[in-house]
């Protein structure tokens, strides 16, 4: 029996996917009829209190939003947010209330960690990026345009310029980890969840083992239930935030020189100047999954540009699912699995003319989309979960953790893990819950 489920998270309203994989798990925990607060740095969401989430606003703006000065001490340690969250333990702990950490790193700071010390035996952290170990969070090297090889904290991370705001900000971002460092190794190393088995590797390096890291792939529901007829079809889609690191920039460049239409869904920085450059291109904006699968249904593929590693890319999940093959990244730790099933293949986006060559060969071949096509729709069930297994798998991890402690977290993915190799079978019938309405 969980007494609360108390999720941590620098937002209440899902930004991105870390966000909201936070938010729609915390909603999904209260549908199931478990108690849920959900702790935040940023605003209060109104939303979630209808649906019975009890939300602790700190009421804060994410780092860049705010004065220079006020984001550089408050983001190397906000004693507000130490304080909001430690007089809550205090206040409502008890010994089966389980707490589950997925973002820190824009409002919350390393000093998270020191509030949570006390219930450090029932904390879980979600690994949706490097974070925990890497001080520009990407264990990527933005000056040379590769993954980084290093130890993160050596002397050779810390004088490497890697970071792609410049060394001023690299050494900020040091401080800072050497911050949530000290924090951290005040106790045992709280059990990570890793989005993919990728990540395992550049953990690792930090002497991270086996006893701390779990691999629990994320959910994904496809853009559309039946597959996508995309030889039919000649759109690029493009789903996420639009921004460098995306590598957006690129991908519209490329479609320009294959005299294709990029379709880019999301919001960002870069697009005001991208819609002016690129006229010839749709540019959406955000919109609903179903409108996102209505503009799929028109695509003959998508593509995930990204720059740095992308250490899952729900959107390609997404797209694959409804049977849109996918030109990744290279540096996508799911391009290789991409490939091996015949679903797409990988890219180097910075190389815009073989971009661009890729693109215009699947144009142009309809039986080589078709093939790939059904073999997106049809072969990469390992690669996620779906949402309602990966409820019951996170419930599992809590009750686990809750009885059997670290031993008992690991030996429950021994169990759940296969399961996401073979979608076919249903979670539910190891860890019996009610069925999952939609998130």
């Amino acid at each position: 029996m969980i007494d609360r489920i108390v999720i941590v998270n620098d937002l209440a309203h899902p930004k991105g996917g870390a966000s909201q994989l936070a938010v729609e798990s915390a909603v999904e925990f209260v549908r199931r009829g478990h108690s849920v607060t959900l702790l935040c740095g940023g605003d209060d969401n109104p939303a979630l209190a209808v649906q019975g989430v009890d939300v602790v606003a700190l009421g804060q703006q994410r780092l860049l939003a705010a004065n220079p000065l006020t984001t550089m001490v408050r983001g190397l340690y906000n004693g507000r947010a130490r304080h909001m969250v430690a007089r809550w333990i205090a206040q409502n702990d008890s010994p089966r209330t389980i707490y589950h950490v997925h973002g820190w790193s824009q409002i919350l700071s390393p000093a998270l960690f020191a509030a949570l010390r006390p219930v450090r035996r029932r904390l879980l952290m979600h690994a949706h990026d490097f974070f925990l170990t890497c001080p520009n969070g990407a264990m990527f090297d933005y000056g040379t345009h590769a993954p980084c090889p290093l130890t993160p904290m050596s002397r050779a991370c810390v004088t490497t310029a890697c970071d792609r705001r410049g060394r001023v900000s690299k050494a900020w971002r040091v401080a800072r980890q050497g911050v949530q460092d000290r924090l951290m190794a005040t106790g045992a190393m709280p059990p990570q969840l890793l989005i993919h088995s990728g990540m395992t590797e550049y953990f690792a390096r930090s002497g991270l083992t086996g006893s701390d890291m779990v691999v629990l792939p994320n959910p994904v529901e496809p853009f559309v239930a039946t597959r996508i007829a995309a030889e039919h079809n000649r759109d690029v889609l493009f789903v996420g935030r639009i921004e460098a690191t995306k590598g957006i920039d690129l991908a519209a460049e490329a479609c320009r020189r294959a005299d294709l239409r990029l379709v880019a869904v999301g919001d960002g920085d870069l697009l005001p100047g991208l819609r002016a450059r690129y006229p010839e291109m749709v540019w959406t904006g955000r919109k609903s999954h179903a409108e996102i699968g209505a503009l799929a249904s028109s695509a003959r593929l998508a593509v995930m540009p990204s720059r740095h590693i992308e250490p899952f890319g729900l959107a390609a999940v997404e797209a694959l699912w409804s049977g849109l093959p996918v030109l990744s990244s290279a540096q996508s730790l799911i391009a290789p699995q991409i490939a091996a099933a015949g679903a797409g293949a990988s890219i180097d986006p910075l190389d815009t003319d073989g971009f661009a060559a890729a693109l215009r060969e699947l144009a142009a071949d309809d039986p080589a989309t078709r093939r790939m096509s059904e073999r997106a729709f049809g072969a990469t069930g390992h690669l996620a979960l779906s949402p309602a297994r990966w409820i019951d798998a996170l419930l599992a991890a809590y009750a686990a953790l809750l009885d059997g402690g670290r031993p008992g977290l690991l030996a429950a993915a021994h169990r759940w893990a296969p399961v996401a190799e073979r979608a076919t079978e249903p979670l539910t019938e190891l860890w019996p819950t009610p069925a999952m309405g939609a998130i």
